[in-house]
């Protein structure tokens, strides 16, 4: 299949990368965010969590900092939403967001799927649309107890060493999730093995996106 390319040729690319929570973008992109940093010779990055308060506010800066640290620029920028009440504070994230929006111009931004059906997920990925409607948007997913997997049409094959790693960092930074029964280096390695298959990654191994508006 011939593969679509973000240009790589470019001397910029900028990215913005949207999670909820401080593990909703290392799960869903870090394979991706990898290969971008090899490929590209600058590469300038904002990450944004709407909740990360407290101690996942410095999983998220440790977590940033060593996955993203070859990056030209990296800025995090956290909000302290309540978990799992995301509806409820509707007016402060549509704010968090349009601030994003007046002070970030990325080539790509890297959201929740519209679709998910964790309240807060679901709430970032429209967000997401309603403030960046001139950009290229690719929906990651994120798996979970309510099998909300879907149908993704754009893949990211991945060598399989930067999927060791994207494993690796995932079991190191994020010490607040290792009691949850769903995250484990099985349950993150089947996914990229799934996806490898739907693409046919000569690793094997890859990253899925939903992508529902582009430009040729």
């Amino acid at each position: 299949m011939l593969p679509l390319q973000l240009g790589p040729s470019r001397a910029r690319l900028r990215v913005l990368c949207l999670g909820a929570h401080s593990d909703d973008i290392e799960i869903g992109c870090a394979g991706t965010l990898l290969r971008w940093l090899q490929e590209y010779r600058h590469v300038e990055v904002t990450l944004a969590v709407l909740s990360a308060a407290d101690a996942r506010g410095s999983e998220a800066r440790r977590s940033a900092r060593a996955l993203l640290g070859r990056a030209a620029t990296l800025d995090v920028v956290l909000a302290d939403l309540e978990d799992a009440h995301f509806p409820a504070e509707f007016r402060r994230a549509k704010a968090f967001m349009a601030d994003l929006r007046h002070r970030v111009h990325p080539d790509i931004v890297l959201t929740h799927r519209l679709e998910d059906r964790h309240q807060d997920h679901r709430m970032v990925a429209e967000l997401s649309w309603q403030s960046f409607r001139d950009h290229l948007i690719f929906e990651y997913e994120v798996p979970k107890y309510e099998g909300d997997l879907g149908h993704p049409n754009v893949f990211v094959p991945l060598p399989s060493g930067i999927a060791a790693r994207k494993v690796r960092h995932l079991l190191k930074h994020f010490g607040s999730q290792r009691s949850k029964t769903w995250f484990t280096a099985d349950t993150f390695q089947a996914l990229m093995r799934l996806r490898g298959v739907e693409c046919r990654a000569p690793s094997g191994l890859a990253e899925a996106f939903s992508v529902r508006k582009a430009l040729l």
